[in-house]
């Protein structure tokens, strides 16, 4: 009596959180009681009240969201997270789309206002260009997983504040270490820059394979830049034939070293646009 005494306290203490002062349970009362005992024990899910998911998701350290068990929890916490100014303004989170056990892991920048509204990430014009690049190197959306380094809107589509990726970014590394992919693609300079850890240029860091936490990483342009210069979607598409190459298991293209905080080493560098000459592009649209 006394486990289901606690685990009951526990249980409404979390509703009580979440702002729901008031409780109606259906089904018999020992139905009830198992229910109550489960949850406010932590044994259902990932062992994770809710009472804890409510705290992380206002006052969790970068460790605390860190070790968060599974997806499903990292997506209650960042739904409900209101750890930088973003979340005033928000109408969605964006927190992913795709497989979770995908082989490629796509990072973008940040949710634009077609995300916001629909809370999925890469969705517009700039999203079917990306699906229809993807598709080009044999990677369906359906089997990719998407995230982005901030979950939340910017106003206007500024350029993320520096306290905004510290508070976000968290999130996206969780991300990355659940799926557990054979290669990184990294669209545009802040999420190449958050995930490498340095402030080098788009243009130095494209071309080459890096490594981050031991995954091969590769760095390309943006979808959006790309309906601003055409010009650059076959380089594009270069880039995303060498992550084709490393996810089929060509391990020599993945050979550049990378510093413990994930920066390349000089050394070794491997081209993004060397392409052989039976590769096409075939995109189609206005865009391609």
């Amino acid at each position: 009596m006394t486990e289901l005494r606690a685990a009951l306290r526990s249980w409404l203490d979390g509703r009580m959180a979440l702002g729901e002062p008031e409780l109606f349970l259906a089904g018999t009362r020992s139905d009830a009681l198992e229910r109550i005992r489960v949850t406010g024990s932590g044994a259902a899910g990932t062992g994770e009240s809710e009472l804890d998911l409510s705290r992380l998701s206002s006052e969790g350290t970068r460790e605390d969201i860190l070790g968060i068990g599974d997806m499903d929890a990292l997506r209650t916490v960042a739904e409900a997270c209101t750890r930088c100014g973003l979340h005033s303004t928000r109408t969605k989170v964006v927190f992913s789309d795709g497989s979770p056990d995908a082989r490629v892991l796509c990072v973008g920048e940040a949710p634009g206002a077609n995300e916001d509204r629909t809370g999925l990430p890469f969705v517009g014009r700039a999203g079917k260009l990306l699906d229809r690049l993807l598709l080009s190197v044999g990677f369906p959306r359906a089997e990719v997983f998407i995230c982005n380094v901030l979950k939340c809107r910017p106003p206007g589509n500024r350029n993320p504040a520096p306290d905004e990726i510290e508070a976000c970014s968290p999130f996206m590394l969780r991300q990355l270490e659940l799926v557990r992919p054979t290669v990184i693609v990294a669209f545009g300079t802040f999420a190449a820059q958050t995930l490498l850890g340095c402030r080098d240029s788009l243009r130095h860091l494209r071309g080459r394979t890096h490594l981050y936490e031991g995954y091969p990483l590769v760095v390309t342009y943006h979808p959006a830049a790309l309906l601003r210069n055409p010009g650059w979607t076959r380089p594009t598409w270069r880039d995303l034939q060498l992550a084709r190459r490393i996810a089929d298991g060509d391990r020599s293209t993945s050979s550049t070293s990378a510093t413990p905080g994930g920066q390349p080493a000089s050394g070794a560098e491997v081209s993004g646009d060397t392409v052989a000459p039976k590769d096409q592009l075939t995109l189609g649209g206005p865009n391609g």
